[in-house]
């Protein structure tokens, strides 16, 4: 039996209903604001879901109300048994997405239109081949480029570019990625740096939502740069040039976070639960489910002490409180 959405309403009376999972903490890039240099300290694989209680955990979530789920890492099209996942979760009544570096996407085209995975968010922090192997620490930019090529070009897929800008290091083609995507089908969202642990963060490599927009003001005229109507809990504050195809957006979760309108809950790939992005604390469901306890109430609970805005570890001038204390982006699931 379905049970209330009521159980996913947190003490401010946001509803979530959008689950993203991440199916390992490994990756075949090792991007610096997202991975220290050295890579994660690798686990046991015991220490992990299997794909049997991934979703079993997996289908509470839908009975409690979710309505879309999308799929991390790491980078999840690495997973050993992503054919499997992905026929297993396509069955469920939900809207199914997955974010990916881009890598291995022509590998599973098929797969994702048997499952009906259309929505894919490919990461790509610059459009230089240089910039961006330095970015990754690894050499795949034409690989990954062909890839997105591929599928914004096949009209079955939703394709959106994340790129994650820092000051000093892409922010000057802020401009030639707006030009790129003005004549292709697909959105880019420009994504604030944020503080996780060992990539180095600090206040001033911040690009703001207001900077991003006086560049791009100064450059096209302000006259013509179109507000789009963002989508109900859309993270994203939506633009587009006059007369291109494409539209930008800019994801600014630090200096102007979008808190109130939050559906969002997080698995990781170790089995917790994580309400926010930037929460210290987390639930272990894995370990409870294996005890065999119900972890319907561990969930409920989680949701319930959502704190009101990022975590509650930033100080009113967007500084991070000397507590704060998180996983590496790739341990939590992008």
């Amino acid at each position: 039996m379905k049970m209330p959405e009521k159980f996913l309403v947190d003490k401010f009376g946001r509803r979530h209903n959008y689950l993203r999972i991440s199916l390992t903490e490994r990756c075949n890039l090792r991007c610096f604001y997202c991975m220290p240099e050295e890579g994660i300290q690798l686990r046991d694989k015991k220490e992990f879901m299997t794909t049997e209680e991934l979703l079993h955990i997996t289908q509470t979530f839908v009975d409690l109300g979710i309505t879309k789920i999308r799929l991390t890492g790491g980078e999840p099209l690495i997973k050993k048994n992503i054919e499997e996942i992905l026929y297993e979760l396509g069955k469920l009544p939900v809207e199914l997405a997955i974010t990916t570096n881009g890598i291995l996407i022509d590998r599973y085209i098929d797969l994702f239109k048997q499952t009906g995975l259309r929505k894919i968010n490919v990461s790509l922090d610059s459009l230089q081949e240089d910039r961006f192997n330095a970015i990754s620490r690894r050499n795949y930019f034409t690989r990954i480029k062909e890839n997105i090529d591929s599928i914004i070009a096949d009209s079955f897929f939703d394709v959106k570019i994340n790129v994650v800008l820092i000051k000093g290091t892409n922010d000057d083609e802020i401009i030639d990625f707006i030009n790129w995507v003005a004549d292709k089908r697909v959105r880019l969202r420009f994504i604030e740096f944020m503080p996780f642990d060992g990539n180095n963060w600090d206040k001033s490599k911040q690009v703001s939502l207001k900077e991003i927009l006086e560049k791009v003001n100064t450059h096209f005229g302000e006259d013509n740069i179109l507000r789009l109507e963002d989508s109900k809990n859309d993270t994203c504050k939506n633009y587009q040039i006059k007369g291109a195809i494409g539209s930008f957006g800019i994801i600014s979760s630090v200096t102007n976070p979008f808190c109130d309108s939050c559906n969002r809950i997080r698995l990781t790939a170790d089995g917790k639960i994580k309400n926010c992005l930037f929460s210290a604390s987390e639930s272990d469901l894995l370990n409870a489910l294996r005890n065999q306890q119900d972890i319907l109430p561990i969930i409920t609970q989680n949701i319930l002490h959502k704190a009101k805005e990022r975590g509650g570890f930033f100080n009113s001038d967007n500084t991070v409180k000397p507590s704060y204390l998180n996983r590496t982006m790739t341990t939590i699931g992008g």
